[in-house]
């Protein structure tokens, strides 16, 4: 997440919205969802403090039930979406997983999150976390921080513009697709469609027309090899995976539609 929101405005803003596509369904306010739910001390192995922590926190799938009336179904996408735009797409199988929490508060502060990282981001007001054995990868699990709001969608239908045309599904550039979709959306945008936090990568050029193909991978791969920045390693990322990334921005390089100059 590249931009730091105040603490006063999270603290004014402590309400998590539920919307089925762009429809709101609920709100629920930081008391309502303490009163609401079974709240719970858990200790997680936190990826962005690099440490142990204790947190105050709901159940996620109480939290879902809660907000939507309903679980969402396993073939849902489910996207978390923070104050600053970061919009990290899960799947409904996955986030009905045992494991996942609402978190509201450090356990061990009388009030609030420890500030997190260089910058001393309030996590708050809520913040996704998991707790189960190999849930601490946030490539992997959604760790959402200072969460807004919980979107039930269908990720293809909602940015169709990301979507590949004429492409088969065993090709490198779907591989690519799917990677980009379950990774890199939440911060970039293809087409104007997807996250805000990072730089656009299709219009008005796309990335592959200013980068390298083999500088591109070592960036993805390692960022700060090149800039300091909030771009966060990949190393979990195969050489195949790296190829498949590069396929799809090379075939997405001809599908462009750039929303402010298309009618």
């Amino acid at each position: 997440m590249c931009v730091v929101v105040g603490a006063a405005t999270l603290a004014a803003a402590a309400e998590l919205r539920f919307l089925r596509d762009d429809v709101e369904v609920r709100r629920i306010d930081r008391e309502m969802l303490r009163r609401s739910c079974a709240e719970r001390v858990v200790t997680v192995r936190d990826p962005y403090y690099e440490a142990v922590k204790r947190f105050r926190a709901c159940p996620l799938n109480d939290v879902l039930r809660l907000g939507f009336g309903e679980a969402p179904r396993p073939g849902d996408d489910v996207v978390f979406r923070a104050h600053d735009g970061y919009a990290k797409p899960s799947t409904g199988a996955r986030v009905a997983t045992p494991g996942g929490w609402v978190a509201f508060a450090d356990a061990d502060r009388e009030e609030g999150f420890a500030p997190l990282g260089r910058q001393h981001v309030e996590p708050g007001p809520f913040y996704v976390v998991w707790d189960g054995p190999g849930q601490d990868d946030p490539h992997l699990w959604p760790w959402p921080y200072q969460l807004a709001e919980i979107v039930v969608t269908d990720v293809t239908r909602r940015w169709p513009r990301i979507v590949p045309r004429n492409v088969a599904h065993d090709s490198a550039a779907w591989r690519g697709f799917t990677i980009f979709r379950s990774e890199c959306v939440a911060c970039h945008a293809i087409n104007g469609q997807g996250g805000t936090v990072g730089p656009e990568l299709n219009v008005p050029r796309n990335i592959l027309e200013y980068r390298e193909p083999e500088q591109l991978k070592a960036f993805i791969r390692d960022p700060a090899a090149f800039r300091y920045g909030n771009m966060p390693p990949n190393p979990h990322l195969s050489p195949e995976d790296l190829e498949g990334l590069i396929a799809y921005f090379a075939t997405m390089q001809h599908q462009k539609h750039d929303p402010r100059t298309a009618p």
